[in-house]
């Protein structure tokens, strides 16, 4: 019983993190011990790992660091991009997916036939990289870690001309074979035939190298499959070619057993075979021509990088390829130059085109002190800039990255389509079998060539490619559109999340606005007005608050000297109190007023009027007496109340969340057109208001900075942070809005709509075309070469239904 219990376990090895001393590993250890089918459990402190013998059939690896992370630890997990070689239909990729996913160590593994590629989430110390190429291997393809293969772009290319090539030599073999398959038809028996196209050993000659040449990558495909016990369109296709061309050879043999010597031979099925091979190969070609378009977007971004860099070295400027910069080197870049990398401006001034990352047409003046980021151009003056991201670091690099995850993920709907593709060929094969059987012995009983073509044409119309591609072409050309507009969306199922959002929490400041107050307004009671700003700018320039900042901002833009304070104090939620030159400041609320029993009953009206102006008013006393008020305003975005517009348009309900005072929000909403307002709403409290509304029912989309809207972007289901395209590694956020517009709320969720409306339409003609031409086939009404058409059609025009979301308007 024991040796039983120990063939029955499994031994794991999970790399911690986040222990800082032995009581920690303790912690884990027992965590661990208590998982039921855990045996033991060792945790080594020193080496930062645990070592876990457990019972597979009771536990599994992701559970335990799911207890892991409970206990306010993590695990390592390393992820690797591998380039699958040898897929040729969806079931491939599903068969690849399942494989990887089963080994000890994977967290994760998603597999996305329509670039041929693997993204794999791994426990280092579990599984090695060599391990999981080798496991792919065993199946029959090959999986190359991306740093290491060869361009994608030149790998399909390379594919596209082995595929041309194939298909010029079985067209010009097969041509003959269609011509003589002509003679079958009697309204066509006027077209002239010469006598050596219906020899039986002339059309042997021409289907052979078809057959086992042309054809030997459906073999191969066919035996790697059936080898690792699973079934894929190599499968079907060989199956029926093969039906087709073997019993034409049996026909051929007989004929000739008989010792006829004439020319003209029985009807034979070779035109059969090797015009389903052509076909094939037709469709394969015309889908990998179709399907390199879909990822138009990542290529046009990687345009957008300069290739070399000017750099100041040891004195001399040298001209170096962009990748060989490095952080902290000096870069010149001349008028009309793009700037190669992210960096600081040192020495010059002129004006850059942001438009490429922002949408923002006009030119943003540069000067010594300010950022600029790589990819963008410089219009008119030399600028010299310090290098401080480059390489992967640089905000395109990492736009690029986001893009290229977007497009190698899976969308929650594309699990349907993988569970049809992973059990449809033997569905298929039984389904060939039973018509076969069905017309041998019933419909036309003895009619074997009948009840073989009518099973031919079953396997060959039902191969699940269109199924396969119909979710990830759509994928890739929707995220691809998107970024082109400015949106990019961190995974395919945050894609399709969105086009469910039917609220819209907008953050104020910065989002709605622009997020730079500025004085707009200054009433004074007994005062000189320069006199009162110097006390004013004097007692803010301490303050951190942003409002302050723009009353100091806006003073010093007078030319007013501010002198230095003698006293300063910050009052949380009330205001400042500061000495200059001797006399008391007092700058903030109703409540700091209140606080130091400072009389302003005669200012309230105005503050209200300011208030409802959409403005901040601050009440100033000057050695506990009233002495005046400043306002500030933080204005609209020009384009807010367009877009507000547009997301009424598209039936969602817009709500402003902010931590100004009720006068002021509403003010503000009722600028842009917002109907809904929670006001004075703490940082803390935007999560709340997520929550509740999803208690509600609702689907929320929280729109934020990504800084302090973090934790309400987390909770919200889809997060939408809006910036440049500095933000874009922002964790909390499922969607990064690169233009900081809220336009860009609307175009993502159309292309969100769109996309899904897409991948609907692909998989209902997929599933459509499957479903009716099997029975059309079974019933005899499906020729096999015509069978062979349609399946090569599908596949294509699901790619190119697809590619119309690249041409989408907004």
């Amino acid at each position: 019983m024991m040796d039983a219990a120990r063939l029955e376990s499994e031994q794991t090895s999970l790399q911690l993190t986040g222990m800082t001393c032995a009581a920690c590993a303790n912690r884990i250890e027992k965590g661990l011990s208590k998982i039921e089918g855990v045996a033991e459990a060792n945790v080594n402190f020193a080496l930062e790992r645990a070592t876990v013998t457990y019972d597979p059939n009771k536990v599994t690896v992701p559970q335990m660091e799911q207890t892991i992370q409970k206990l306010g630890y993590d695990t390592v997990k390393e992820v690797v991009d591998l380039q699958l070689v040898g897929m040729y239909c969806a079931a491939c990729a599903v068969k690849i997916e399942k494989t990887i996913n089963k080994m000890p160590g994977v967290t994760s593994a998603v597999v996305n036939f329509a670039v041929e590629s693997a993204r794999v989430e791994y426990n280092p110390s579990s599984v090695s990289i060599a391990d999981i190429q080798a496991r792919v291997e065993k199946l029959g393809y090959q999986a190359i870690p991306k740093q290491e293969a060869a361009d994608p772009a030149e790998h399909r290319e390379k594919a596209i001309s082995q595929q041309k090539r194939k298909l010029l030599i079985s067209a010009i073999l097969s041509l003959p074979l269609l011509w003589s398959m002509v003679s079958h038809f009697s309204f066509l028996s006027w077209i002239w035939m010469p006598e050596l196209f219906m020899n039986p050993w002339f059309q042997l000659a021409l289907a052979t190298p078809v057959q086992f040449y042309i054809g030997k990558q459906f073999y191969v495909g066919a035996f790697k499959a059936l080898r690792n016990k699973s079934a894929n369109m190599d499968v079907l296709v060989s199956l029926g070619t093969s039906a087709a061309y073997f019993y034409s050879l049996y026909l051929t043999i007989e004929w000739a057993s008989m010792g006829s010597m004439a020319h003209h031979g029985p009807s034979m099925y070779y035109e059969t075979s090797a015009v389903l091979i052509t076909l094939v190969i037709l469709g394969k070609l015309f889908e990998s021509l179709a399907k390199g378009r879909t990822s138009e977007a990542i290529k046009t971004l990687m345009g957008l990088q300069a290739k070399t860099a000017l750099v100041i070295r040891d004195g001399q400027e040298l001209t170096v390829p962009v990748q060989d910069v490095l952080a902290g080197d000096i870069v010149v870049i001349k008028p009309g130059e793009k700037i190669p990398v992210d960096g600081e401006v040192i020495e010059g001034s002129s004006a850059v085109d942001e438009s490429m990352l922002t949408g923002e047409s006009i030119p943003v003046e540069k000067k010594a002190g300010d950022n600029v980021i790589g990819a963008t151009i410089n219009k008119n003056g030399r600028l010299t800039v310090k290098a401080t991201k480059v390489g992967k670091e640089t905000a395109l690099a990492q736009i690029i990255k986001v893009v290229e995850e977007a497009q190698g993920s899976k969308a929650p709907i594309q699990r349907v389509a993988d569970v049809i593709s992973g059990i449809f060929v033997p569905i298929v094969v039984g389904i060939a079998a039973a018509a076969f059987v069905v017309w041998y012995f019933w419909v036309t009983p003895g009619d074997f060539a009948g009840a073989l073509e009518k099973a031919i044409a079953i396997l060959v119309i039902a191969c699940p490619c269109a199924l396969g591609l119909a979710t990830p072409t759509s994928i890739m050309a929707g995220s691809g559109r998107a970024a082109e507009l400015g949106v990019l969306f961190k995974g395919g199922e945050h894609l399709e999340s969105t086009h469910k959002i039917d609220t819209i929490i907008l953050d104020k400041t910065g989002t709605v606005t622009k997020g730079k107050p500025e004085l707009t307004d200054v009433f004074t009671q007994h005062m000189e007005e320069q006199a009162f700003l110097r006390l004013v700018g004097s007692s803010e320039k301490n303050s951190e608050h942003p409002l302050a900042e723009a009353i100091v901002t806006g003073i010093t833009a007078k030319g007013i000297q501010l002198p230095a304070t003698d006293e300063f104090e910050a009052i949380p939620g009330y205001g400042i109190r500061a000495v200059v030159e001797g006399r008391e400041v007092l700058a903030g609320t109703r409540k700091l007023m209140a606080k130091y029993e400072v009389a302003v009953e005669g200012a309230m009206a105005r503050m209200t009027q300011l208030e409802e102006a959409g403005k901040t008013a601050m009440l100033i006393a000057v050695d506990r007496e009233y002495a005046g008020l400043v306002a500030v305003a933080d204005t609209v975005k020009e384009t807010s109340t367009e877009a507000i517009a547009r997301l009424k348009e598209l039936g969602i309900e817009v709500i402003m969340i902010t931590g100004d005072n009720e006068r002021t929000a509403q003010a503000i909403a009722r600028q842009v057109g917002i109907d809904h307002v929670r006001a004075e709403v703490l940082p803390e409290g935007k999560a709340e208001e997520v929550k509740k509304l999803q208690a509600q029912g609702k689907k929320v989309a929280m729109v934020g900075d990504g800084i302090n809207d973090a934790p309400a972007l987390a909770m919200a289901d889809i997060g939408m942070a809006i910036g440049t395209g500095t933000d874009v590694a922002m964790e909390a956020a499922d969607v990064t809005l690169m233009r900081g517009d809220l336009n860009s709320i609307p175009d993502a969720i159309y292309m969100s709509r769109k996309t899904m409306s897409n991948i609907r339409q692909n998989l209902f003609w997929a599933l459509g075309y499957n479903t009716l031409g099997i029975p059309i086939a079974a019933l005899g009404l499906l020729a096999p070469w015509v069978a062979g058409a349609a399946m090569a059609l599908s596949s294509v025009s699901v790619v190119l239904n697809a590619l119309r979301l690249q041409r989408m308007k907004v």
